[in-house]
């Protein structure tokens, strides 16, 4: 049975090390794709990191109806098939319409997987082994987004082409999915989507939206504010790699940290979010710079698997079907808001260090939101 678990376990991870591959993982790309697609606009190129988004969120919103329909094998396996096929198929084509359909299957298939990623943890173990669970998921959703975007930049060297390859890894998870996820089936006549529920997990959906409004306002400016500050490609490439690795590590200790600072743990996000930002606005240099996206990892690291854990204790076994498709539409809801509500804001202000201003303003928001609408959380005991 241990060993039925363990497997279990590497199945569901398997899925949280793709999701965020979506859309960042292209980043890299994106230079070599607008030289190659000279005549659109740097905004059509774009969308290519930041259409997904838009899918995924219109997708999560189908998901309760489509379990309704499907069991988790067969969801899963139809969300990582068409990932691997909407990921990679962009490898074949020459055009940019084609292309953009592609990111948009992508998005639809991120959609199906991405609520399996949390929810079926909230579905198959207990409440006290979750902190742990989510903190493995959210370490390896860094991890994969490491991974993903040095190959992709290594492989779009190569060719533009190349980058989409890395959608590939998605036969890997399918494999484990076919071979040691259960097929069964997770609605339940009492899990309806009701006004009640999104009342009663809108402290869960609203800090998720915060942490991913403000996460996002670090990768839309810190390289430019490193560069300014005369920092080479490559260490501005260290520093965010660097922030990465932070957060996974603070992923893989989560649940000691949920054991040992229950009370604490709900203000770590919002406090770190805070002192980082602060330290990118008002110390110059490199140490401040490495400071800064170290604190911002700790936030990240931190706030995104206490999020899914409060969530899912809440939400019990029909968490996947009810809380976890809102919580990851709040996500990639703040991914695409970010920077529509952070830059309009930022310019009003001026200067280099106006979107890390913007950024400490919603940190003290998020602050009194926490403080207004969270109780005290403690896993139960082991």
């Amino acid at each position: 049975m241990k060993q039925n678990m363990r497997g279990l376990t590497c199945a569901i991870l398997s899925i949280s090390l793709l999701t965020v591959m979506a859309g960042a993982a292209m980043a890299p790309a994106l230079g070599a794709i607008k030289e190659h697609f000279a005549d659109c606009s740097p905004m059509t190129v774009q969308l290519i990191v930041s259409l997904p988004a838009l899918f995924i969120i219109l997708t999560t919103f189908l998901f309760r109806p489509l379990c309704r329909l499907m069991r988790t094998r067969t969801m899963a396996l139809s969300g990582l098939a068409l990932y691997v096929a909407a990921g990679a198929g962009a490898f074949f084509v020459d055009s940019i319409g084609l292309l953009l359909v592609l990111r948009a299957l992508l998005g639809i298939s991120v959609g199906l997987i991405m609520p399996l990623s949390t929810g079926l943890l909230a579905f198959y173990f207990p409440p006290e082994e979750q902190g742990r669970l989510m903190g493995l998921s959210a370490a390896m959703n860094q991890m994969g987004g490491v991974v993903a975007t040095l190959l992709a930049g290594v492989l779009a060297a190569v060719e533009w082409r190349y980058a989409f390859l890395v959608y590939l890894a998605g036969l890997v998870a399918a494999v484990l999915v076919a071979v040691l996820l259960p097929n069964e089936r997770l609605a339940s006549r009492n899990s309806r989507l009701k006004v009640s529920t999104l009342i009663r997990f809108h402290p869960s959906v609203t800090a998720m939206l915060f942490i991913m409004l403000l996460f996002f306002v670090y990768p839309t400016n810190f390289a430019l504010t490193a560069h300014e500050q005369g920092v080479g490609t490559l260490a501005t490439t260290l520093i965010m790699v660097g922030l990465d690795v932070v957060a996974f590590v603070v992923g893989l200790v989560f649940g000691w940290l949920m054991r040992h600072l229950p009370r604490q743990m709900k203000y770590v996000a919002p406090l770190f979010f805070l002192g980082g930002y602060a330290v990118l606005a008002f110390v110059p240099g490199m140490g401040g710079m490495v400071l800064g996206s170290a604190l911002i990892g700790l936030a990240n690291g931190a706030g995104v698997p206490y999020v899914n854990t409060i969530a899912s204790i809440k939400g019990g076994r029909d968490a996947a079907v009810t809380v976890m498709p809102l919580i990851s539409a709040a996500l990639y809801l703040g991914q695409f808001l970010s920077p529509l509500v952070v830059g309009p804001l930022a310019r009003a202000i001026g200067g280099t260090e106006a979107p890390y201003l913007v950024a400490m303003s919603l940190a003290v928001l998020f602050l009194i939101q926490v403080f207004l609408t969270r109780r005290h959380h403690a896993l139960p005991p082991a």
